[in-house]
Formats: C-alpha cells, sequence, structure tokens
C-alpha cells in the first residue's frame, strides 16, 4: 500500500478485510471467466455466423478467429438527454479508430438512459433510482453474447455510470473503458438560475420567465454544468482508473473531444486478453479505487446518491463499503472544489481552473488517495496528473498539469482548503442512520432545533407553503420516500421552495427517506433515513409538533421525544396504492418488494441485500 494518511490507510485495511471472502470468491470467478473465453472459435459456426452476419466482409474475416480484438460498445445514447445526445457520433468513430488500430467494434446493445431533469417532481422520477439496476441488466444481455474482447461503455448520467459499472464489474473479466461525452458549454450562472427558481416559487416570477432562464441555463448538447450525480460519476471515472487522464470535462463536439475517443479505443484494444498488457475491469476496481472515488467525493463535494450508488458498484466487485467508511473518509479529506450547487462556479470552471489532472495531483501529494492502483492508462494513479492536448495532427497528447491552480476560488491546494473535512457527512439517531451533504450548507444553518411537519407527499409541502403553513421555524418530514415504499424519488422540487424560508431568517431543514438531487445544497437536509418508514422505520412515529434536532457538524439527527412515550408510539401507515400505476410504475413492483435499504445500496441486485 502507498503512503497514505493513517486514517485513509486504516479505512482501507478494515475494507480489504470487511471483503476478503467476498472479494476472494469475486477475483476466482473472473479468472475463471477469462480463462473460458472469449474465444470466437469455440462457438458454432451458426452462433458466430449470427454474430456477425451485418458486419463488412473485412470484419467478418477478422471475426472468424481470435487474431484480432473485438470491442463491444455499450451506449445509452438518445436525443432527449443533452448529455447523451453527443454519443449518437461515438460508434461510428470508436468503429473507424478500432479499424484504424487493427481491431473491430460492434454495437453490443442499448441501455435506457433518463433523465432526471425532465421527471424531477413527476411520476416518472419514482423509476430513476431502479433504473440503475435496468441498466446494469441490459448492458449485460448486450455482452452475454460473449463475442468481444473488451468493452467501451458510452454514458454520462445518475444512474447510468453506477448502472454500467455494476455490468462492467459483473463481466469483470473484460477490460472496460468509460468513454464520456463532456459538459455542455455554460449558459446562465447556476447562481442567477437558483434565484429565478426562488422568485416563481414565491410568485414573484410567471412560468414564461422561469422557462427562459432553465432555457439558458439547460442550452445545448452535453452534461448540464452543475456538479450533481453526472458530473460526479465523471470524476469518480477518472480518479478510479477507468477514463483517460483527463478526459472527463471537455467539451463535446469539439475536436479534442473526439480524439480522446479515438484514443479511448486504441486503449481498449491494447488492453484485452490478446496483448501483453491485459487489464480486466475487475481489478482495476478493488479496494483502494474505491477508496480513491469515495476521497474524491469529498474533496469535491459531490452527490449524495453516491452513497448509495458506490456501496453497489463496490458490491457487484466482491467489496463491502459501508456508511461508516465513507463518514470516516469524509472526517480525514479537505474540501478542494467549490462548484455549484458548493460555490458559484460550473465544472467548466472547474476545469479551466485545473480539472482532475490538479485535483488528483493534491490528493496524491497530500497522502489521501492510493497511487498503486491498476488503471486502464497502465499506470498507477501518478499517471493521472497529466491533462491532454491537441496535436497539429488531430491526435492527442498528454502534458503535466500546472503546479497551481488557475483559479483558487473554485480549485485549490491541499495546503489551503476550503474546509478541512469533506462535503457529506452521516447522521446518526434515534431515527436510524442517514446522509447530509454539509458542502454547501453555511456553518450558521447547519444546527436545526425545531419542531416538525409531517407529509406523504412532496407536492403537500408545496402546498402548504403556499398556504403559509410553512412561515415559521421547522423541520419538515417527508416520509414513505424510501425504495421499498415508491422507488425512492428525489424530491429536489422542494429546493427552492425550502431556499425561500431560510432566506426569509427561518429555522427550516429536511427529513426524509427519499433521496435529494446532487444538484441540491445549501438547506440542511438529511436525506436517506434507514430504516424507512415503509419498513418500520422511527420516521414513521414522528408526529406534527415534534420537537426534532438536526446537528450536522456533530452528525446526529434526533426526535427530542421521551424514549417511553415513543415506544408506546404506533407506526404510521400511509396508503401508497396511488404510487403502484402510471408512468410504468407497475412494472417495477417487483423492485420495490426486494430492494436493499439505502445504506446498502438500494439494490435490487444481487451482494448489497
Amino acid at each position: 500500500m502507498t503512503d497514505v494518511q493513517p486514517r485513509i490507510a486504516e479505512v482501507t485495511e478494515r475494507l480489504i478485510e470487511r471483503s476478503r471472502p467476498t472479494r476472494t470468491a469475486y477475483l476466482e470467478r473472473i479468472a475463471k471467466a477469462a480463462q473460458e473465453g472469449p474465444n470466437r472459435t469455440t462457438l458454432s459456426c451458426g452462433n458466430l455466423a449470427h454474430g456477425f452476419a451485418a458486419c463488412s466482409p473485412h470484419d467478418k474475416e477478422a471475426l472468424a478467429g481470435d487474431r484480432l480484438a473485438n470491442i463491444g460498445i455499450i451506449t445509452s445514447y438518445n436525443d432527449m438527454l443533452s448529455a447523451h445526445q453527443p454519443f449518437e457520433q461515438f460508434p461510428n468513430l470508436i468503429k473507424q479508430a478500432a479499424h484504424q488500430a487493427g481491431g473491430v467494434a460492434q454495437v453490443a446493445g442499448g441501455v435506457p438512459a433518463m433523465c432526471d431533469g425532465v421527471t424531477q417532481g413527476q411520476p416518472g422520477m419514482e423509476l430513476s433510482l431502479f433504473s440503475r439496476d435496468v441498466i446494469a441488466m441490459a448492458a449485460a444481455v448486450g455482452l452475454s453474447h460473449n463475442m468481444f474482447d473488451a468493452a467501451v461503455f458510452l454514458g454520462v448520467c445518475d444512474k447510468i455510470i453506477p448502472g454500467l459499472l455494476i455490468a462492467s464489474l459483473t463481466f469483470g473479466h473484460l477490460p472496460a473503458v468509460f468513454v464520456p461525452a463532456g459538459p455542455m458549454p455554460t449558459g446562465l450562472p447556476n447562481g442567477e438560475k437558483s434565484r429565478i427558481r426562488q422568485l416563481y416559487a414565491e410568485g414573484k416570477v410567471g412560468r414564461a420567465e422561469l422557462l427562459d432562464a432553465e432555457s439558458k441555463s439547460y442550452h445545448g448538447p452535453g452534461t448540464c454544468t452543475f456538479y450533481g450525480t453526472a458530473n460526479s460519476n465523471q470524476m469518480l471515472m477518472e480518479i478510479m482508473g477507468l477514463h483517460l487522464p483527463g478526459a472527463s470535462f471537455v467539451n463535446p463536439n469539439t475536436p479534442l473531444r473526439d480524439a480522446l475517443t479515438r484514443a479511448a479505443t486504441e486503449r481498449a484494444l491494447a488492453i484485452t486478453a490478446l496483448g501483453n498488457d491485459y487489464t480486466p475491469a475487475g481489478e482495476v476496481i478493488d479496494e483502494r479505487a474505491i477508496v480513491n472515488g469515495v476521497v474524491g467525493l469529498h474533496a469535491t463535494g459531490g452527490s449524495t446518491n453516491h452513497t448509495m450508488h458506490l456501496v453497489a458498484m463496490a458490491a457487484a466487485a466482491g467489496i463491502k463499503l459501508t456508511w461508516d467508511d465513507i463518514s470516516d473518509l469524509s472526517d480525514a479529506v479537505p474540501l478542494l472544489a467549490r462548484i455549484y450547487p458548493n460555490g458559484l462556479a460550473d465544472v467548466n470552471h472547474f476545469e479551466a481552473a485545473g480539472g482532475m489532472g490538479y485535483l488528483i495531483s493534491q490528493l496524491l501529494d497530500g497522502g489521501l488517495v492510493h497511487e498503486d492502483v491498476r488503471t486502464i492508462w497502465g499506470t498507477g494513479l501518478n499517471g493521472y496528473r497529466n491533462e491532454p492536448k491537441l496535436t497539429e495532427q488531430g491526435g492527442v497528447t498528454w502534458v503535466p498539469v500546472a503546479e497551481k491552480s488557475h483559479d483558487e476560488n473554485v480549485l485549490r491546494p491541499v495546503t489551503n482548503p476550503f474546509q478541512s473535512d469533506g462535503g457529506l457527512k452521516m447522521l446518526t439517531g434515534n431515527l436510524g442512520r442517514s446522509v447530509i451533504k454539509i458542502s454547501a450548507v453555511k456553518p450558521e444553518h447547519r444546527l436545526i432545533e425545531a419542531p416538525a411537519l409531517v407529509f406523504h407527499d412532496q407536492n403537500d409541502v408545496l402546498q402548504a407553503f403556499k398556504d403559509g403553513k410553512l412561515n415559521r421555524n421547522v423541520i419538515v418530514v417527508v416520509r414513505f420516500q424510501g425504495p421499498r415504499a415508491n422507488g425512492m424519488p428525489e424530491l429536489h422540487k422542494l429546493t427552492p421552495t425550502l431556499g425561500v424560508l431560510q432566506e426569509r431568517g427561518l429555522k427550516v431543514a429536511l427529513v426524509t427517506d427519499g433521496r435529494m438531487s446532487g444538484a441540491s445544497g445549501k438547506v440542511p437536509a438529511a436525506i436517506h433515513v434507514t430504516p424507512e418508514a415503509n419498513c418500520g422505520g422511527i420516521i414513521g412515529k414522528i408526529r406534527d409538533g415534534d420537537m426534532m434536532r438536526l446537528d450536522a457538524d456533530a452528525g446526529t439527527l434526533e426526535l427530542l421525544v421521551a424514549v417511553d412515550e415513543l415506544d408506546q408510539r404506533a407506526l404510521v401507515e400511509a396508503d401508497l396504492s396511488a404510487n403502484d400505476f402510471g408512468m410504468g410504475r407497475e412494472m417495477f413492483a417487483t423492485f420495490r418488494a426486494v430492494a436493499g435499504t439505502a445504506d446498502t445500496g438500494a439494490s435490487s441486485l444481487y451482494g448489497v441485500a
């Protein structure tokens, strides 16, 4: 193990020890899979003929044997989702690059990609979390044809990357290269967009003004530029060694973006079992890589959704990550970046300030991440101290990143962090366990003691605000929003409303067994409360007027009700039948019935229940 700080080493060692039985079994499985294939010559002639029937004569000849590597492309393209629209042209670009490098590429399959921005506050949001598992299964179907020597995954957004990584680790004997599309150029500043949203919530501007602001923020192809789950995904793929160095935040439809996609294809061909640099995905993602991912999440103030996704992704590789690990790492990792909603800058500003190369360099210099990991780049993490540059010939080369941040308002050295600990904290208390993102919460708002007002539907919260019932110090409790209740939708729709109350000088917080968007920030929100209300959690015993205390700095969330009284209270039951049908929700009943708890990844798949 590299020379990392004692707390980082301690968490890593216990993660290795806790995971030893499941990790060992996992590595044995992928080693066996590597020995058995892919070997196209073992397929029957009928199998193989079906596999390359639509290919060119050149590719048919190549695929008839095992001499040339074949890349399976898993794409999440659709042209409704701005972040994924650029992927329309990527398969052809990858196929051309593969041919030029002496290989072949086929589209192995497509996976769904839903936009949480479109479904926010809508019934479709109740499919969002479980779409991660659907994506993993869809990718598995594509790769199950056993025609491929490596896989290239085209994905960006919230549940897509976690689902794709779960699939890649399930096929962990295959090398996996993740290829992003990049963020859209900067539009209306995120702070201005937030201001207009709050004015709309107060009734001071109309729908036309709100739509104009939203359209100027989300204005073209590419990922939304705030630092939510989608951009946290890209950070994770790079710091865990599945991207090319510096690939995460290059804008789409640019010569450098296309050059990086070609280079990613070449790298995928170079690391198959047919060559001398075989790099299976299941060996890239080990306990050290997972710790590096968590450290990166804390250092950048990343999305709360990853307190579930990282647990589920790690489990797919036989690694048993816990919320305690995440919490302890938060105490040891300083916040080095301020990107909206943790600041005013967007991801394009972060990239211009030094981007991932500078961030990784600082974390390495501070002994906060493991250098001795495997990466698709063929180096340890030191190889990611570099950033890509376009050559005169249209290729890409890598140069060392600058030694100093270009803007310390956005990205700082480890010796001068924005705060001494990370952006996420775990909360404990008599309600169970929960998560809070504190990187965007001002210190004066981190301690809230106020009476509870309880809701079972986020729309009822908005109505209560309109009726003037929230114009006081209050902890808003929204329950029956967990995985087993209704699929655990995000409640980001509440953010502008609660923000209005906070700016009126009121003490306000949110407590829920649901989720908040990775873009949520300044209002303290204890989310992912587990056990959830639908599974007998104490959150189901809260009554209107009960005093509650949320102390983000101390890491506690308490219902201030005497133990004897609480024991005598019955759990509230809710009629959830309205969540069972419409917008496809009826087809997800099995997912809701078997979903794991938030702290085990909220997954319906293996290894996390």
